[in-house]
């Protein structure tokens, strides 16, 4: 016996299931992209004559 048992009922059962795990995944994508822009943004401060940006107001 196979997992499916070539059974439409349970073909569609978990063509379903795919289904809602592609969408739950295509609402993470915007999430991820944003954090790994916010985290390329956040490490490109080298310099360290640079305004302290974790600091409001500080000058150096």
């Amino acid at each position: 016996m196979s997992v499916m048992d070539n059974n439409p009922e349970k073909r569609s059962e978990w063509r379903a299931i795919f289904y809602v795990q592609v969408r739950v995944a295509i609402l993470f994508v915007p999430v991820v992209a944003s954090l790994l822009i916010i985290a390329a943004l956040a490490g490109n401060d080298h310099s360290s004559d640079a305004l302290d940006r974790t600091v409001t107001g500080s000058v150096k």
